[in-house]
This record gives C-alpha cells, structure tokens and sequence, in this order.
C-alpha cells in the first residue's frame, strides 16, 4: 500500500523485567528466543542513551507475564518520560481499558496489546475507538512448525494458539489496530536476520504501518528488511544493547543502502 512510501524508522526495543537483585524495580533485559535473559542496565539511562543516539521512538515491553504490575510499569514510563521526548510504545501485561488509561496518563504515546488481544479481541476495537487507533499497536508473536507453517504466540511467546499470523494481522487491522509490531520468536536475540517471509505477507496484507523485529545481528539487517518487506519500521533490541554498535552507525548504513529514513 501507499504506506510503504512516508521515511522508514528505526526503534530501539527496550525489554524490561523485574529485577533479580531487586524485584521491585523493572531493568532492561536482553532475550534469546524470548527465553534467556540479561540485565543490561536501568530504563532511564538506556532510553536517555537512545535519545543522544536520535532514535525515532523507543518502545518499551514488560516481558514478566506474571507479574502484570501496570503500576511498576507505569512509574518507570512516568521516570523515562520526564527526561525524553521521542513517543513511547508500551506494552506488557496491558489488559484493560484502565491499563490503557494509566500508561497514557503516565507518558506513553502508544500501548501495546499481544495476549489480551488475541483472548479478548473486541479490546482493540474498545481502545481503538476510546483512544484513536493510533494509540493501538498490536503486537504479533510467532514461530515456524517443523512442516514450516506459521502459528501465533501468546504469554511472551510460551502458549501456541491456532492463529496464522497474516490472518490474525488483517483480522487486528479489521478490528481497529493503528500499527502493528510482528516478531518470530525463533529469530529472537539469534542475531541472524529477521524472518522474511511471513513479514513480507504481513506486509502487504495490511494498510496500517507495520513494525518488524527479533533477529538483527547486523547493520545490514535492516536494510535487508525493508528492502524485502516494504515495512515501515524495523525494532531491535539485542543489537542496540551491544556496546559495539551504536544507532549513529548503523543508520548511516542504512542510508548508505538506499533506505529513506531520517538521518
């Protein structure tokens, strides 16, 4: 679609969990198929890091699935907004209109729902109607079968559902999302690449902006992906953690590629 034409972005992808040393407060993790995990460092200091590095948003994801603790979450968006001024994606744990409330209240921009929407799908089309669609990002987790077919994820990516993730995309369009944030958990923190191919389907199945992630291992990556997909963003988290390889960098690459996105 005609979507596929407005600058290409590039979204540092902050994953939070409790802390083990102090589990009252939220640090950045990074993940390997969305199990292993290690501390990076605290949400503030990262996102200011992102911010000196002129990102063009941040996106910020509670990957404690048990914890659902929107105020945890809401108090570190609240710190993080106060020293940053790019938009906010957040997500984690986010399963009601309240939740929505509370993040937006708190500095986020956008919220991101994955579980709830698929258990609950008549949410989307709830906040996409309360807040704008714009504020709805649904976010798309899956994994390939032995046989190559693609199933939707739920509960950070540990229960299997019976969801093609290009039907569940049209279906979360259909149903109100203004963006949507698409990750094979096989690729997660391997560092080889993002999935091409089910992206690419996603891609041009849909109208609203979609957001890849999960894999990039390299500046190249992500030229490789918008150039095969045509999506609009490209998320990593992993890849901007590494103290080698800075935003600076990697999006002169990216130009350097070909790639229309904000120098």
């Amino acid at each position: 679609g005609i979507h596929n034409m407005s600058r290409k972005r590039l979204i540092p992808k902050l994953q939070l969990t409790r802390s083990i040393r102090n589990p009252k407060k939220l640090v950045v993790v990074i993940t390997k198929q969305f199990g292993e995990r290690n501390e990076i460092g605290d949400p503030v200091s990262q996102a200011k890091i992102f911010q000196d590095q002129s990102a063009d948003e941040l996106i910020f994801i509670n990957i404690d699935g048990s914890s659902n603790d929107i105020n945890t979450l809401s108090e570190v968006i609240n710190q993080v907004s106060e020293e940053i001024f790019m938009p906010l994606t957040v997500g984690g744990g986010v399963t009601s209109e309240s939740d929505f409330r509370i993040l937006l209240a708190n500095g986020a921009d956008k919220i991101s729902i994955n579980t709830s929407a698929v258990e609950h799908p008549e949410l989307i089309t709830a906040m996409s109607n309360k807040f704008g669609a714009q504020c709805v990002v649904v976010s798309i987790d899956y994994r390939m079968d032995a046989d190559g077919s693609a199933y939707v994820y739920t509960h950070c990516g540990k229960e299997k559902t019976e969801l093609n993730p290009v039907w569940w995309a049209k279906e979360a369009q259909r149903l109100g999302a203004g963006e949507l944030m698409v990750s094979c958990i096989d690729h997660d923190g391997q560092g080889n690449g993002i999935e091409l191919e089910i992206s690419k389907q996603i891609v041009a199945s849909v109208d609203i902006p979609v957001i890849l992630g999960a894999g990039c291992g390299l500046a190249m990556h992500f030229p490789e992906a918008f150039a095969a997909t045509g999506a609009e963003a490209v998320c990593a988290g992993t890849f901007f953690a590494r103290r080698d390889q800075n935003l600076i960098q990697t999006r002169s690459q990216i130009v350097n590629a070909g790639v229309d996105i904000r120098v």
